[in-house]
C-alpha cells in the first residue's frame, strides 16, 4: 500500500481538495486498495472542520466526493505512516522540515508535479478566492502524481 499525505496551512482548502481529487482518480482506476490518501494542515485553527465552502463548491461542481473529510493538524507520527508527504507551498515545506525530517519519506512540493508552471506554490484560495484555478492546478498535479505512483508500483512488482 502506498500512502500519500497532502499538507497545506489550515487543511480546509488546498490539501483536502488534493485528497478528494486523488481519491477520485484512484477510484476511477480501481486503485483504492493500493493507494491511500489523507490531508493535514500545519496549523490547528480548523481542526474538526469540513473543507472550506469554496473547496466544497468546486468539488461538487465536478462531482467529486469529500464526504467525511475533517481538518486535522500534521503530526510527527505522519512520517511513520506515509510514503509521500506533499506540501502545497514552500512555507508548508519549511514547516514540515522543522517538524521532522526522515530520509525514507519523500517530502516534496506539489508544484513539482505540475508541468509548465513558473512558480513553486499552489496559490491559497482562502486568500485569493480563485478556487477554479487551484482546482485546475491540483487536478493536473494529481494526475501526474498518480502516473508516478503507478510507474513506481509497477516497477517494484516486476522485481
Amino acid at each position: 500500500m502506498i500512502n500519500v499525505l497532502f499538507v497545506c496551512l489550515g487543511n480546509i482548502c488546498r490539501s483536502p481538495m488534493a485528497e478528494a481529487i486523488l481519491k477520485n482518480l484512484l477510484e476511477k482506476e480501481g486503485l483504492t486498495n493500493q493507494v491511500s490518501v489523507d490531508s493535514a494542515g500545519i496549523g490547528h485553527w480548523h481542526i474538526g472542520n469540513p473543507p472550506h465552502k469554496g473547496t466544497r463548491t468546486i468539488l461538487d461542481q465536478n462531482k467529486i466526493s469529500y464526504e467525511g473529510m475533517l481538518a486535522r493538524q500534521v503530526d510527527e507520527s505522519d512520517w511513520d505512516r506515509f510514503d509521500y508527504i506533499i506540501a502545497m507551498d514552500t512555507q508548508n515545506m519549511e514547516d514540515l522540515r522543522s517538524i521532522r525530517e526522515k530520509n525514507n519519506v519523500q517530502v516534496s512540493l506539489f508544484m513539482d508535479y505540475v508541468d509548465d508552471e513558473d512558480f513553486s506554490d499552489v496559490p491559497d484560495p482562502y486568500f485569493t478566492g480563485n478556487f477554479d484555478y487551484v482546482y485546475e492546478l491540483i487536478t493536473a498535479g494529481c494526475e501526474k502524481l498518480l502516473t508516478e505512483i503507478k510507474e513506481q508500483q509497477f516497477k517494484e512488482e516486476k522485481l
